[in-house]
């Protein structure tokens, strides 16, 4: 029988909760719900607030099939949030919009990743932050990723952007950037000239072209991501890999001391106590007085 929950209201079937997700450390499916609700829902909410998702499902855990989707998936409640969102086709679709706990649970219980574009709902392809997802080609790890990572926030500093890091969850690194409301295509060629730069002034270690051929031994600056059209892993959620690795948001010193690649993996369970120990070190992603202005691509 699947369990009925009320949050915030709403009636919710939670189902399965016994399942496990992740065999590597037997982590349930209800400890994955725990997680959202407990540990993370408050910062979480604040970075998916009114930016429409997209999902890469994974209802058997990570060794089964995964799926990316935009579109809200069959049967979700009238009472989920959606918005109109302009695809390639110039036709308007709709992708759902997390606007509190209970939609929240909703979607966690589907077993997703969240992803989230860089603009909101109320102003499709107006970037209000910039990304810089920093990939490494074997043998390069995260620890490559750091070094690039300080290079990249030096220049930015030097352009008056802030850069704030997390892990992707997976092998790489996040930069992210609080900018001016500033059309996605400005924002990405900002991005490209400052990854083209890297590269230029680092090439034994910076590769901006996405040919896997460029890449080993070094760190792919994905610049792309600030396309309009393109999302990226939201901070706080789940990624589906073997362990129940987090997309963690992590301190500068943090970044300078890397020297091991496990020295940045944060599981579900750790983030409890880094929450208590340094808030959410995104925050001011969420602070609309911290963006500035996105300096023309030189």
């Amino acid at each position: 029988m699947t369990p009925i929950t009320e949050v915030e209201g709403r009636r919710l079937a939670l189902s399965n909760l016994d399942k496990v997700l992740y065999p590597a450390t037997g982590t349930t499916k209800g400890e994955v719900l725990h997680y959202y609700a407990a540990t993370v829902a408050g910062p979480l909410l604040a970075h998916l607030r009114d930016r429409p998702l997209s999902f890469l499902r994974y209802p058997d855990g990570p060794d089964g099939q995964l799926f990316f989707t935009k579109n809200p998936p069959p049967g979700t409640p009238s009472w989920v949030r959606t918005a109109p969102v302009p695809h390639h086709e110039k036709e308007s679709a709709r992708q759902i919009v997390v606007d509190g706990l209970a939609s929240l649970m909703w979607a966690a219980n589907l077993v997703v990743e969240f992803h989230t574009p860089q603009w909101r709902a109320e102003a499709p392809g107006t970037a209000d932050r910039m990304v810089f997802d920093l990939d490494p080609g074997a043998p390069a790890t995260v620890v490559e990723c750091c070094r690039v990572a300080l290079w990249l926030r030096e220049h930015l500093a030097a352009d008056g952007l802030e850069a704030y890091g997390k892990t992707s969850g997976s092998k790489g690194l996040h930069l992210l950037v609080p900018v001016e409301p500033t059309p996605s295509a400005r924002v990405s060629a900002y991005a490209k000239a400052l990854a083209v730069r890297a590269e230029r002034e680092l090439p034994e270690l910076v590769v901006h072209r996405m040919r896997r051929a460029l890449r080993p031994g070094k760190v792919f600056v994905d610049f792309s991501q600030n396309a309009a059209a393109k999302t990226t892993a939201t901070p706080y959620t789940l990624r589906a890999r073997a362990e129940p690795t987090v997309s963690a948001p992590v301190t500068w010193a943090e970044i300078e001391e890397c020297r091991d690649a496990r020295d940045l993996v944060f599981l579900a369970g750790d983030m409890a106590g880094r929450l208590a120990l340094h808030g959410d070190l995104l925050a001011p992603l969420t602070d609309a007085d911290r963006g500035r202005p996105v300096p023309d691509a030189g």
